[in-house]
């Protein structure tokens, strides 16, 4: 189990580096470059025109490693690792169609905020229905790390719980993809610890740990091209099918509310967007932050008036991440045993 875990961050570390050697300069020529927001910060616009819809390097990387080295398990009637990955490619389709549209128009404006909302939710329920189905998902339950305990509920409510969580998760991380390899740097952990608890807890959970360790491989090689300054961006296509397969592999792994400590930096990204909205609207103007999400506020001075750089904000993130990753896997390590 072992080598085949680390076999899958390998490979699909190897796949997407080498991808991205051709499919960068291949989005060059098709002109398919971001549009930066004109209220953002002002040194972000030298970053117009750099490629997009690069989240395409890892996903095909995850896709690859989840036919090749979870063919066996196919074979012998176990797809949970496939219902994971068409359920993230879902979001990543619906992030695609956000980003050629932004292409398409040349301004950063994709799909509606409320169709974004609806089509998502649509994958939500239907991904939580099939998981119930196939029997790889328990309805009636809810565990909560680190007491070790099991708080019992009404089907209907973990249905509406999990569409909440899942859509929620999705659109937390693609507010993280506001900086070079920020949303990369930040998800390597959490993918990380899923492929560890893989290890811990047995070959029960093997696919799930094969899709874990792909994805944080392929992650790892398209941060080898949007590590700052970046040469391509994910896109809405990355940053959706990325918050798609987090959310997935936390409701197959049973184990949602994991995600309170395991997705810190992506709640305190969304938490300052809310908190910065709210305030602006209650109080005619006025804001929290210099900049919502957290990440820009800290960019443009924050409160003490020092402008981080993006490698700083980059390195901060991504260790507070692996913090609670850590964190997160010491609060489940014994549930299995």
């Amino acid at each position: 189990m072992t080598i085949k875990l680390i076999s899958a961050f390998v490979l699909a570390f190897l796949f997407a580096t080498a991808f991205g050697r051709f499919y960068i300069p291949w989005l060059r020529r098709q002109k398919a470059g971001q549009q930066i927001k004109e209220i953002g910060p002002k040194w972000h616009m030298t970053k117009s025109g750099t490629p997009t819809m690069g989240g395409v390097m890892f996903i095909l990387a995850v896709a690859f490693v989840c036919l090749t080295l979870g063919f066996e398990s196919m074979l012998h009637g176990n797809y949970v690792h496939i219902f994971v990955l068409l359920f993230a490619l879902v979001f990543g389709a619906i992030g695609f169609l956000d980003d050629w549209e932004k292409i398409k128009k040349k301004q950063n404006l994709g799909l509606s905020a409320k169709v974004k909302f609806l089509l998502q939710l649509a994958a939500a329920l239907v991904f939580v229905l099939l998981m119930r189905q196939i029997r790889s998902l328990s309805t009636d339950h809810l565990y909560i790390p680190f007491f070790q305990k099991v708080l019992h509920v009404p089907e209907w409510l973990y249905i509406l719980f999990a569409s909440f969580v899942i859509v929620g998760t999705v659109n937390a991380v693609n507010l993280t993809d506001g900086l070079d390899g920020l949303a990369s740097g930040t998800s390597l952990p959490v993918c990380l610890f899923f492929a560890a608890i893989t290890f811990v807890w047995g070959e029960k959970y093997l696919e799930l740990g094969l899709f874990a360790s792909a994805l944080a491989g392929g992650l790892l090689g398209f941060l080898v091209y949007n590590f700052h300054p970046a040469k391509v961006f994910m896109g809405d296509t990355g940053s959706l099918f990325l918050g798609g397969a987090i959310a997935a592999l936390a409701f197959a792994y049973d184990m949602p509310l994991i995600l309170v400590t395991l997705g810190i930096v992506y709640i305190i990204e969304t938490l300052s967007d809310i908190i910065q909205v709210g305030y602006f609207k209650l109080s005619h103007g006025k804001r929290v932050f210099r900049m919502a999400p957290f990440h820009h506020h800290l960019e443009m001075g924050g409160w003490m008036g020092k402008k981080w750089k993006e490698v700083e904000i980059f390195c901060i993130f991504s260790g507070i991440s692996l913090l609670f990753a850590i964190i997160s896997f010491i609060g489940v390590f014994h549930r299995a045993l």
